[in-house]
């Protein structure tokens, strides 16, 4: 297909899994990001066009804009806390009259669900039906999807959920927890994205989009809790202050307070489909139920389906939470060839040892034959040890992944990845439940010495060999 698609937004979320199912549909890409290097690490970043900039600017934007068919207008600013409202509709108006002025042909546009009557609805809900009116007071036919939970692995709203299901045994929360949602997989989303793309006539229309079942907001926990095995009840209380609960989300979640702020001011109103519309003009996107679709991100639970966000950040040592994992990250440069350090992480353990504490190694590994089993892991696929590790994936020269075979509250590996002369390392631990929590944050100083210390040593004996 000849059209060249423009997605805006594209180091966020639904962006991430919106440009790989374009690209398998053959749309030539266009991608517009703030900055570009925060795309660093994505897997399709080769196969798209970039555009560095800002849909307030006036410059990049036209350049961005320029030849394309069908722009996604995929971008919120809640991030920016107090006074984001203002700036989403100046962006908005600034973008509709651009796309106008380079005869942009269509703009999809991906909103919130809720009812702009409501007196309860949240000034962020409010805002993105806001922004896509002033996207419609353009000339550009615009699509517009409003919807609420997003039911995948990466989405806000369900890492919020994961995060604090996985980490309290009681989950206390204000009363708005009993409204209702519908629940819509990430898969779907993308679906409609897609289809509004390909059928015509949906131009120029709302659609409300959401899952097959109407659930309270506490009975997505509660399913999260069921499914991942893990006992969980529920306490409500009126009158829990809005910042004392984004303050907290922020605390133990991905999601940045300001961020969990907004969200959590929707839990005032109900947001569930009252116009479907949706289905009978796009018959072709089958839906997927909330469980299905938590499912499905808890079998993905491996570094390989990971968005590897944290390689943008322009940073050589972090720590971040993300997709149902604590990740720690560095990275070194090495004065080694990529063969002379591939020998030396395919030595590791054994007879030789580890490089940096191993004492340390050894001794988790004998602490381990104490400890009480934990439950299958669901990953299941067989390969060659490295001590207590199982090789999950090796491409020679390149590429280390190991999968830990220790008891643990969770599941751990350690990834190491040789770019020329630069050597990453990430360890990936997925906590189940409050223990694995615990035992993360206990061992975390030792986790951070060991860590950094483990890669300088691979390198400074890759450098000697």
């Amino acid at each position: 297909m000849n059209e060249l698609i423009l997605v805006t937004g594209a180091n966020g979320y639904i962006a991430s899994r919106l440009i790989p199912r374009l690209l398998e549909r053959r749309y030539r890409v266009r991608v517009l990001a703030r900055q570009a290097h925060s795309l660093a690490g994505r897997g399709w970043l080769s196969k798209v066009e970039v555009v560095e900039g800002d849909v307030t600017e006036t410059e990049n934007l036209s350049a961005a804009l320029k030849g394309v068919h069908t722009a996604y207008y995929l971008i919120h600013n809640m991030s920016l806390g107090r006074g984001y409202t203002r700036i989403e509709t100046a962006a908005a108006r600034n973008f509709a009259s651009i796309a106008q002025e380079k005869s942009v042909e269509h703009i999809i546009y991906l909103g919130g669900l809720a009812d702009p009557q409501d007196k309860h609805i949240a000034p962020h809900m409010l805002s993105r039906i806001e922004t896509g009116e002033v996207l419609r007071n353009g000339k550009v036919p615009v699509t517009e999807f409003r919807a609420g939970v997003i039911a995948g692995s990466g989405s806000i709203s369900f890492e919020m959920i994961r995060f604090m299901t996985e980490l309290f045994p009681i989950v206390i929360g204000p009363g708005w927890l009993r409204n209702k949602s519908q629940p819509i997989a990430i898969q779907n989303v993308v679906d409609y994205l897609v289809a509004a793309l390909e059928n015509p006539n949906g131009r120029g229309r709302i659609f409300e989009i959401g899952g097959p079942h109407v659930m309270k907001y506490s009975d997505s926990m509660l399913t999260y809790a069921r499914i991942r095995g893990l006992k969980r009840g529920l306490i409500t209380f009126p009158g829990i202050p809005v910042s004392l609960m984004a303050r907290i989300v922020g605390w133990m979640t991905p999601v940045p307070r300001p961020i969990a702020y907004a969200l959590i001011e929707g839990l005032a109103a109900d947001s569930i489909v009252q116009h479907d519309e949706a289905r009978r003009v796009f018959p072709n996107v089958k839906l997927i139920s909330y469980e299905e679709a938590t499912r499905e991100a808890l079998a993905d639970l491996s570094p390989t389906n990971v968005e590897r966000v944290w390689e943008g950040l322009q940073r050589e040592v972090t720590n971040f939470r993300h997709e149902g994992f604590f990740i720690s990250w560095c990275r070194v440069e090495v004065n080694a060839s990529p063969e002379k350090i591939f020998r030396v992480l395919t030595s590791l353990g054994g007879r030789k040892g580890w490089p940096y504490a191993n004492w340390l190694w050894q001794l988790r590994g004998w602490i381990d034959r104490f400890l009480p089993h934990p439950s299958p892991s669901p990953i299941g696929r067989s390969g060659d040890y490295i001590d207590y590790y199982r090789i999950e994936s090796l491409e020679p020269n390149h590429l280390l992944l190991l999968h830990s075979e220790l008891r643990a509250p969770g599941e751990g590996w350690m990834e190491w990845q040789i770019d020329d002369h630069m050597l990453t390392q990430t360890a990936f631990f997925a906590p189940r439940g409050f223990s694995g929590f615990l035992y993360w944050y206990l061992l975390y100083p030792v986790h951070t010495l060991v860590f950094r210390g483990l890669i300088k040593a691979i390198a400074k004996r890759s450098e000697v060999q």
